[in-house]
Formats: C-alpha cells, sequence, structure tokens
C-alpha cells in the first residue's frame, strides 16, 4: 500500500494510505496546482465538499484540511472505503463521511441544494456520456455557484459540461499535469 501527504491546512504533511491496484491518486503535483487555484477562486471555509470516485479520499481530506465544513467520500469499492476511514481518523476533522457507494446511487439520494464544492475523479476509461450522465444527476445536491472539477485523461474530450454549468475563465477551465487534466466549471442554478 502507498503513501501520499496532505499538502497544505491544518493536516499539512500527514501521510494518507493509497489503496493498492485499481485506484489512480491524483499526484502531489497535481492536488497542489488544483488546490491553489480553487483557494484563489472559491476558497474552502464554509463549503461542503463532495468527492466523488473519492478511492484513497485525499481530494476531500486536502478540501477539510483547508477548512471545508464537512466533507462527504464516496466510492464503490469496501477497501478503498476501509481505507478512507482510516485516513479520515489521520487528517482529524469532525466532519467527513464515507459513503461505500456507486456515485449513481449516492446521487440519486443526495441531499438538495448541499454541497458548494465537488471533486470528482471518475476512471479514465469511464465513457464521456457517463460522465455527462453524472453531471445532470449532480445538479440538486449542488448551491448556486458550487465549483465542480473532474478530473480526466489529458488525451480524453475535453468535458462536455451540461445545461448549468458554466466553464471557468480560460485560465482556471482546464489545467494538465502529466496524464491528467482537470475541467473545471461553476454551477448555476437559475440556468439549468
Amino acid at each position: 500500500m502507498g503513501k501520499t501527504r496532505i499538502i497544505s491546512g491544518l493536516a499539512r504533511g500527514r501521510k494518507i494510505s493509497v489503496p493498492p491496484g485499481g485506484t489512480r491518486p491524483t499526484s502531489d503535483r497535481a492536488r497542489e496546482g488544483l488546490f491553489s487555484s480553487l483557494q484563489v477562486r472559491f476558497g474552502f471555509e464554509g463549503r461542503n465538499v463532495l468527492d466523488l470516485f473519492a478511492g484513497s479520499g485525499a481530494l476531500g481530506l486536502e478540501a477539510a484540511s483547508r477548512g471545508a465544513s464537512s466533507v462527504v467520500l464516496v466510492d464503490d469499492h469496501r477497501k478503498a472505503c476501509e481505507i478512507m476511514r482510516k485516513n479520515a481518523e489521520v487528517v482529524g476533522h469532525p466532519h467527513v463521511s464515507v459513503v461505500e457507494a456507486k456515485a449513481s446511487t449516492y446521487l440519486a439520494g443526495a441531499p438538495r441544494n448541499h454541497f458548494g464544492m465537488v471533486l470528482a475523479d471518475p476512471p479514465y476509461e469511464l465513457a464521456d456520456e457517463a460522465v455527462v450522465e453524472m453531471l445532470e444527476a449532480l445538479k440538486p445536491a449542488l448551491l448556486d455557484g458550487a465549483a465542480v472539477v473532474v478530473e480526466r485523461h489529458v488525451s480524453s474530450s475535453e468535458t462536455a459540461w451540461p445545461e448549468g454549468y458554466e466553464p471557468t475563465t480560460q485560465k482556471l477551465k482546464k489545467r494538465t499535469y502529466g496524464i491528467a487534466r482537470m475541467d473545471m466549471a461553476v454551477y448555476h442554478q437559475e440556468n439549468s
């Protein structure tokens, strides 16, 4: 089992575990760049954050370390969820919950108008249409002005944001880190 670390915030430098096999953790460099952009543009204080396809929980736990009010980590792999629970203890944030479920199942029952930030790291092989379906299913759970990030393989099609999502300015819209590309948008309820 590998390790990664929390980059910044209250849990800065703490090491968290990465599940073995099929999980593809976001690199430290990619997380640092992504979270610096998110901090400047949106901030974390007071936000409820949803981490879909969470794997180790590194993205959501980074948000917790930086001041998110609450974080929900969702993954459908039992071993990943066990590791995320241990990682949440390492970070020490009192409002981190781990949900073992498929993203679609979780979103079908997710609290309405709740999340101010979503970090989605679906498998790179997930079809573009499935990503769009996930973004559609996510809408009822989002607050107006929510930041949404989707990590994709650099060679995949750019995320086709459904109505209601506004890709952020060109500078923040898309970031590339090695083989990872971060597509970002802001959700506007009145436009959906």
